[in-house]
């Protein structure tokens, strides 16, 4: 039985994990594509806390598309 495809929700925030089982590329490269620009800036809600805009996660897929 195949596991369901992970999916974005229409709108609010997203953490890393879940952006990383939709972008199949490792932690460190993510962090390294936002210090070049390639990927959106997260949002800080805490000291280990960053969350993304789920909007702006489905841009990006769309874009390398």
């Amino acid at each position: 039985m195949k596991s369901p495809r992970p999916t974005l929700p229409d709108t609010g925030f997203v953490r890393l994990p879940q952006i990383l089982s939709l972008i199949p590329i490792s932690r460190s490269a993510w962090w390294a594509g936002i210090r070049e620009g390639k990927f959106p800036q997260g949002i800080k809600l805490g000291a280990k806390t960053t969350v993304w805009r789920a909007e702006d996660i489905r841009a990006l897929i769309e874009r390398s598309r």
